[in-house]
């Protein structure tokens, strides 16, 4: 296959809906081999700051002389992002090479009757890729929940946690402790559990977890905590203090507080891994080449244009909470595109004085709200103007003429949205069609 024949491949198995399960990956790793077992990982799950963590992660774990894979959903524009060697994703040219060795593999599965869903090839796809180019080690991030989701079908030696909040409820059930629940399952044994900022009615439940498979459990704020965090331009500057060590002097280069909380997990994480304390100018240098594209990512200015992936209430709080921070006088019209499944009542509130109008779109899948109907259900939960516009290039443009010069451009409520815009702005193709499952 070349690069286009092997994206065709991996789209014809969008749409197959959600299954969540892990039979069919699992006999599908068997068949392949088990590549999942060739390498330790740092398995992540979590409602936000998962992508994050997982670039957090590779950061570190790079910079310390390791080859590191990641494992990210979902992508912002191109497939090949999902997975990434030293933090550089695939080439086209490797990409293509490693569905067509795929291929071959699900083809023979095919023949008993099973047809792996989109997500199921990519984390197959990730697994076989990392253990092809002899990766030392990997960040895998979860795609939905954890229990019964494909990543789950490995067993991570670190399994992190990094937040939990009310989401996907068809699937992980309606109240936060079976959330949690869900995603604490990817806990195993002969691993060690890392929390982060989880509602303190949940720790119990992680404690409780890691009890149940006698692994340790380090929680932020207990085991580990960034301490003299102050905001620099661009960034944060602190002092991490770990599990097993302190780090002084580091510049994280992204916005938004939160994100210094997710660099500690990381932290935790890798000394977890690595069984013992960093290396203080390998963490230095971590910190400091750190990304996190589409989250707090200030993309334009004239007026400004700030996306972020922001996607559940949680991430709306957050996010608030971050422009109060980082643009404490700043107004926004918002663009928003929501997934169906989404709480917007509960979304749009935390915004509330921020906003001088919103403009909803949609991006194309099925999942997504419709632009003249998103608009109506948001005019029943706020009091500024509500438009409608057909795609994300149309909205753009209507909300950065109606920004002026006065305010800001805010770009939020799906990470298909924020690939969407990333790539108008930048005169991009729009992103490539995918699933989380």
């Amino acid at each position: 296959m070349d690069y286009q024949q092997a994206t065709e491949y991996l789209d014809s198995h969008v749409g197959l809906g959600v299954h969540p399960g892990l039979e069919r990956i699992s006999a599908l790793l068997e068949l392949m081999g088990h590549p999942e077992r060739n390498h330790p990982f740092i398995h992540i799950t979590g409602s936000n700051g998962k992508t994050s963590t997982a670039r957090f992660v590779t950061a570190l774990t790079v910079a310390h002389g390791y080859s590191t894979g990641t494992f990210i959903s979902p992508h912002l524009e191109r497939v090949e992002e999902r997975i990434s060697m030293n933090g550089v994703p695939t080439t086209e040219e490797q990409f293509a090479q490693a569905v067509t060795d795929l291929a071959a593999f699900v083809e023979v599965f095919a023949k008993k009757g099973e047809r792996p869903t989109f997500f199921e090839l990519t984390a197959a796809l990730a697994f076989s890729w990392f253990a092809a180019e002899g990766t030392d080690l990997a960040a895998i991030e979860v795609g939905l929940g954890g229990r019964l989701d494909a990543t789950n079908a490995a067993d991570g030696a670190v399994a992190v946690l990094t937040s939990v909040s009310i989401e996907h409820t068809e699937y992980l059930g309606p109240t936060l402790a079976g959330i949690a629940t869900e995603k604490l399952a990817i806990a195993k044994p002969d691993s060690v559990l890392v929390t982060g900022a989880i509602p303190a009615e949940l720790v119990p439940l992680a404690e409780q977890a890691a009890a149940r498979v006698g692994i340790p459990h380090r929680h932020l704020g207990r085991e580990f905590r960034p301490v003299e965090v102050e905001q620099a331009v661009g960034g944060w500057l602190f002092e991490g203090a770990g599990v097993l060590a302190s780090y002084p002097d580091l510049h994280l280069p992204v916005l938004g507080r939160h994100q210094v909380d997710n660099f500690m997990v990381a932290i935790a994480g890798v000394e977890s891994l690595f069984g013992r304390a960093l290396d203080q100018e390998a963490v230095k240098r971590a910190a400091a080449s750190a990304t996190s594209p589409g989250r707090m990512e200030l993309i334009a200015h004239s007026p400004r244009v700030l996306l972020d992936g922001a996607h559940n209430p949680e991430g709306f709080s957050v996010l608030a909470e971050s422009l109060a921070i980082e643009f404490p006088t700043a107004k926004w019209v918002l663009v928003l595109g929501v997934m169906g499944e989404k709480a917007i009542d509960q979304m749009i509130p935390p915004l509330a004085g921020r906003l001088v109008r919103i403009v909803a779109t949609s991006v194309h899948t099925p999942r997504a709200w419709a632009p003249e109907a998103l608009a109506e259900r948001v005019r029943q939960i706020t009091d500024v103007p509500v438009t409608a516009a057909g795609d994300v290039q149309e909205a753009l443009a209507e909300a950065r003429d109606a920004a002026g010069t006065e305010h800001g451009v805010l770009v939020a409520g799906s990470l298909y949205l924020v690939g969407a815009a990333r790539a108008t702005l930048a005169g991009r193709s729009q992103p490539q069609r995918g699933e989380r499952s």
